[in-house]
């Protein structure tokens, strides 16, 4: 069913109204029609286990938000319509908690305990009814049932979720408090194949890219924010399935973080000993060729999760692009928002971060911080100078079927212009 956005009119209760019972939660059957969506992908793309997951963790978002909502007093100030900049300065937290304020919000009116309007431009909320207890606990143990792997997903949002009021307060910073020695553990758990959910994407990106380099005899590949590596295990994978590796006479792979780094280094290595791996440090919001990244070398910029918090998307996209060989692709997992405005609960885990929220937006190719829909990332690829965008998979068809999907591969060649 897809999510409805639209603005909503009932009679509010009173704010200090009883705590309501929450709604049932039972676990919906997979489409059908997703199969045929998704015919050309392996099992591990979209399957039961990841379907009931991906269901699961949003009402568990849910949840987390209606205990985010009481422990912030957002209910209490929402007798009256207030926007989120309204709240904001009511309850004295950092503008910059301002993208997550609305996340909360939008989540709240998904759950029906508060409405939404628009006026103008503005968007504004209201009390409708009191939230309920958050079954947090029984909830979790769902998840784990579904897949124990789920535990990696349920611990970083209880995690982030738990920074969330001193965050809003400005007490803590989200980038210190996320990524203090004790959360490490927590990101490489997440950042991981055995996570499903997470994993989709490296899945569906690396599906892409190899397609696309399958008819090529020699592959020079670039990867950007490789992180831990599990990204970088799923393209060779499939590069190696296609009988491709012995054709790869360079992969650069980068990341910025030097913990991740290191800890990529020292598996993929040992892993792939015959590989030509190369290691280095890249930023993207700076020129990639000062960088020791010359134009023009590469067969394949690959980048999982990464280009979404470029604080200027279209300098990073035509730095991309500037590395690329003629003909060469850029394939981007990104996790696709199904809807503008359509909250998801990966964002939880995400938003708290400045490198999340800081970023230069645009109307038309990003118009929020985070996630965009396929749309603006089309828009974006084709502003950067890409001669063929293309969306894997059909990601259009399937939010019509299924509004949860999130994943999909961004597609972009640099074909030469011919004048």
């Amino acid at each position: 069913m897809r999510v409805d956005f639209k603005s909503v009119t009932r009679q509010a209760e009173p704010v200090n109204a009883a705590v309501s019972d929450a709604p049932a939660f039972r676990l919906p059957p997979r489409d059908p029609r997703l199969e045929a969506c998704l015919k050309d992908y392996p099992p591990q793309v979209f399957n039961d286990r990841l379907h009931q997951s991906m269901e699961l963790l949003e009402r568990y978002s849910i949840e987390l938000a209606i205990d985010l909502s009481r422990r912030l007093k957002l209910i209490d100030n929402l007798a009256e319509w207030q926007s989120a900049s309204e709240l904001s300065r009511l309850l004295s937290v950092q503008r910059r908690f301002r993208f997550a304020l609305t996340w909360i919000l939008e989540r709240l009116v998904e759950a029906g305990c508060i409405d939404a309007r628009m006026n103008g431009e503005t968007r504004s909320y209201r009390f409708q009814r009191a939230p309920w207890d958050p079954a947090l606990d029984q909830l979790r143990a769902m998840g784990l049932n579904i897949d124990p792997g789920n535990a990696a997903t349920l611990d970083l949002l209880d995690y982030a979720a738990g920074l969330y009021p001193a965050v809003a307060h400005n007490e803590q910073s989200g980038d210190h408090s996320l990524f203090r020695p004790e959360a490490l553990a927590l990101w490489l758990n997440y950042f991981n194949n055995d996570n499903l959910t997470y994993a989709v994407n490296n899945w569906v990106s690396a599906l892409v890219a190899a397609d696309r380099l399958s008819t090529r005899s020699r592959l020079r590949i670039l990867e950007v924010g490789a992180g831990a590596g599990s990204a970088t295990q799923a393209l060779i994978r499939c590069l190696d399935e296609r009988e491709l590796l012995p054709r790869i006479k360079r992969y650069t792979i980068t990341e910025p973080n030097g913990f991740f780094r290191r800890r990529a280094q020292r598996d993929l290595t040992k892993q792939y000993p015959h590989l030509p791996l190369e290691w280095g440090a890249l930023d993207i919001n700076l020129p990639w060729v000062t960088q020791a990244i010359a134009s023009g070398e590469f067969d394949l910029v690959y980048a999982v999760n990464v280009l979404h918090v470029s604080k200027d998307l279209l300098f990073s996209l035509n730095e991309a692009r500037s590395a690329l060989a003629p003909d060469g692709w850029l394939v981007l997992g990104e996790c696709v928002r199904p809807y503008a405005n359509q909250p998801m609960y990966p964002e939880l885990m995400f938003q708290i971060l400045e490198s999340f929220t800081d970023v230069q937006t645009h109307p038309e190719v990003r118009p929020n911080p985070g996630f965009l829909t396929a749309d603006h990332w089309r828009r974006a690829l084709k502003c950067a100078g890409f001669n063929r965008v293309e969306v894997a998979p059909d990601v259009d068809r399937i939010r019509e079927i299924y509004p949860h999907f999130f994943a999909g591969a961004i597609c972009g060649q640099n074909t030469p212009v011919h004048k």
